[in-house]
């Protein structure tokens, strides 16, 4: 039986590669549920954090390094195959983690990295913390440094008031997450942002080939920081045909 951490939108039991998706902060695993139709050869599994969707009643994490621990608990017992990491915004961050964490523990690590619109956790960051503002800077902040909220939860009080706690306790785990810089991965990573995403400006994006000793690519999308969802058509055939270079590199 799966764990509740993940959701398979479409189970291809007999697939050669596995990707498991990470979605941003305040996201769930249905950002990903399109990609199970799409992506004919690949097995998605997205990660379905606690505290949302299927899992609401649970309590939200707003520990970086007992999610991460938990999560390589989780992932363990499903890397009897070739598998591939993909994570935007802060999932970009955890996937990174997650890699690092199974190295530590001598466990397989992925085929490929895929980060997604978020600068290299290496760069300064000069904006002020998000998580502690009250909900009206909050939500004026989300809307200028990532685009804001959906205008359905905007509209709707109480889907506001449902959706603010999980996004508050996602941006305290990650603003207070401190990345070491003492190992680097040797797993190949692909960067990939917006091209109107001031998250993922090319210098940003760049800063990333520092974090592997393996192969290093980059590539900017039509879009802001949700490029991947906005420009889904383009964007998804793109990722179907680096996947299948990871499946037959030759």
């Amino acid at each position: 039986m799966i764990s509740s951490w993940f959701v398979r939108p479409k189970p291809k039991p007999h697939a050669s590669l596995r990707l498991f998706c990470f979605a941003h902060a305040g996201g769930a695993a249905s950002a990903f549920h399109p990609w199970g139709a799409r992506l004919e050869s690949v097995d998605v599994w997205a990660i379905q954090l606690p505290g949302r969707e299927g899992r609401l009643s649970e309590p939200l994490l707003t520990d970086f390094t007992v999610l991460q621990q938990r999560l390589a608990d989780e992932l363990t017992p499903h890397l009897d195959r070739p598998f591939a990491l993909f994570g935007h915004s802060m999932g970009a961050i955890l996937a990174y983690e997650i890699a690092r964490e199974l190295r530590q523990r001598r466990l397989p690590t992925p085929e490929q990295l895929y980060v997604s619109g978020r600068r290299a956790p290496t760069l300064p960051n000069f904006d002020p913390p998000l998580h502690p503002l009250p909900d009206r800077e909050f939500i004026a902040e989300l809307k200028r440094r990532f685009a804001g909220l959906p205008a359905v939860i905007l509209a709707e009080p109480e889907l506001l008031a449902l959706f603010l706690p999980i996004l508050r306790a996602d941006l305290t785990m990650l603003e207070r997450h401190e990345f070491r810089t003492d190992t680097v991965l040797d797993v190949p990573i692909m960067a990939c942002g917006g091209q109107d995403d001031p998250q993922t400006l090319p210098d940003a994006l760049a800063a990333w080939r520092e974090l592997t000793t393996g192969e290093f690519a980059m590539r900017h999308f039509p879009g802001g920081h949700f490029y991947l969802h906005e420009q889904r058509d383009s964007f998804l055939p793109v990722l179907a045909g680096e996947l299948n270079r990871q499946l037959h590199p030759a």
